[in-house]
Order: C-alpha cells, then sequence, then structure tokens
C-alpha cells in the first residue's frame, strides 16, 4: 500500500538552526542572486554561475527540512536557475514561505547586471 498523506507544511528546524540558515541564504544571496521572479506558488531564483556548489547545498539542506516543497536546479551556461514550488495546501503561506530566499541581505549591494566598470549603478 501506497502511503498518499503529503508532508505537513512545516520546517524541522529549530528556532536557533533556522536563524542560521537564513543568515546563510542572505549571504549567499547577497553575493550571488542575480534575480528572482514569483509565479502562483513558485519562485524562480537566478544565481551567477560561480555559486553553483552552494546552491546545491542550500537545496539539498532544504529539501531536508521542508519536505513539501519541490526544488528544482537548471544549471545553464551563464546563472543557476532554482525553480522552487508550493503545494496548493501551502497557498496561504506561499509568500512568508518564499520571501527568505528572495530576500537579498539589506547589507550587500545588489550586483551589476550590465557588466560595466563605471559607477552606472546597475
Amino acid at each position: 500500500m501506497t502511503d498518499t498523506t503529503e508532508p505537513p507544511i512545516a520546517c524541522t528546524l529549530d528556532a536557533g538552526n533556522l536563524k542560521d540558515r537564513l543568515e546563510w541564504i542572505g549571504k549567499l544571496n547577497a553575493r550571488s542572486l542575480l534575480g528572482s521572479r514569483r509565479g502562483d506558488l513558485s519562485l524562480t531564483l537566478d544565481y551567477a554561475l560561480d555559486a553553483i556548489g552552494d546552491v546545491r547545498e542550500m537545496v539539498a539542506s532544504e529539501e531536508a527540512c521542508c519536505a513539501f516543497l519541490a526544488f528544482i536546479i537548471d544549471e545553464r551556461a551563464d546563472r543557476v536557475r532554482v525553480t522552487i514550488t508550493a503545494p496548493e495546501t501551502a497557498r496561504e503561506a506561499a509568500e512568508a514561505l518564499f520571501e527568505p530566499f528572495a530576500a537579498r541581505a539589506a547589507s550587500a549591494p545588489a550586483p551589476k547586471t550590465c557588466g560595466c566598470t563605471s559607477e552606472c549603478g546597475a
């Protein structure tokens, strides 16, 4: 008999480990997050290609503690794309679930996307 029970919509980390994880994700995002796009029950994150090891570590860690979220890593020629999908049963909590992944650490400037070396602010 197959168990069709969905995992609970809950993180299994305790408060201290959750705080550490969120700080780690914030630092990863500050140095490598190129952009994010929110869908209905999904969030797509684009990271610099050189962050692939950290991105894989983040996804593996999150899959272990938040089994109700689905993660897909798509390594492209110029970036690493991660798509996170929440189940329909998490619709009301989706905004709060995705916020830590899409946020950049406040203390770090956003990476330049234009490739220039001037102070254009891009």
